[in-house]
């Protein structure tokens, strides 16, 4: 199951916030901040979807993620890899390294990421 943009948007601010009321969510948008109704809307199909939650205090809903951030943007990486790069890793890394401008130094930490995944992987 995936999210639109706004609901998106919507699960950063959760996400960030951990447990949050409406008035906190509604605190965390940037300009132009959507309207409450919409906000209650989004958070109603986002429980339908379940990735999210929320406690009863009163009259007043605490909303709190049900899906790890990792987690969701992991499968959403691993389908792109197996929709636009024939299921291949390495073909998105080669993609990805010439096509997104990095700098020297991102190059070379992310040189320091992949020796250290083979070095533990030797260890396994």
């Amino acid at each position: 199951m995936t999210l639109s943009k706004t609901e998106e948007q919507l699960m950063e601010i959760i996400w960030r916030l951990e447990k949050a009321f409406m008035k906190d969510i509604m605190e965390a948008y940037d300009e132009p901040i959507p309207a409450n109704s919409t906000v209650l809307t989004l958070l109603k199909r986002m429980q339908d979807k379940g990735f999210v939650g929320y406690e009863l205090f009163g009259n007043s809903r605490q909303y709190y993620p049900l899906v790890n951030k990792e987690d969701y943007f992991g499968k959403h990486v691993n389908n792109l890899i197996k929709d636009f790069f024939n299921d291949s890793p390495l073909q998105f890394a080669s993609f990805f390294t010439k096509s997104s401008n990095l700098s020297k130094e991102e190059l070379l930490e992310l040189k320091k990421i992949i020796d250290d995944a083979v070095k533990n992987e030797s260890h396994d």
